[in-house]
């Protein structure tokens, strides 16, 4: 995969698939076989982990399904984008954004996430 697009769109659709047979591929296409995801509640390093992790994630939030809300901006193998976790009702249960790092085959080698928008600055 050489589109930077497609392989974040293939890492979500990865996070949201509850089905082990279709996950597994996706990850192995979006993701270095070594590459780390850090959320605010627990990181994966490694496919095995990484499935582990996604699996883990349907077990909590059932039905539900991640989508990109942004463009995906990089520079120097490094990128940032918004996304939602949406429930199986068409609602927004959460959203953040992921800073990323492609590896030289495009494929996902480190991702960050955060949840929920920036404190503003108080006066």
């Amino acid at each position: 995969m050489s589109d930077v697009t497609t392989v974040v769109d293939t890492y979500l659709a990865a996070y949201g698939e509850p089905d082990p047979t279709t996950r597994r591929p996706l990850i192995e296409k979006s993701w270095s076989p070594a590459g780390t995801l850090i959320d605010p509640p627990m990181d994966a390093t490694g496919h095995d982990a990484l499935d582990a992790m996604f699996a883990a994630v349907q077990g909590q939030f059932p039905g539900h399904t991640f989508r990109r809300t942004s463009q995906i901006d990089t520079h120097h193998g490094i990128g940032r984008y918004a996304w939602d976790l949406i429930s199986p009702d068409g609602s927004v249960t959460l959203a953040g954004t992921d800073f990323v790092q492609f590896g030289d085959d495009d494929r996902l080698v480190h991702v960050t996430g955060f949840f929920g928008p920036l404190a503003p600055i108080e006066s």
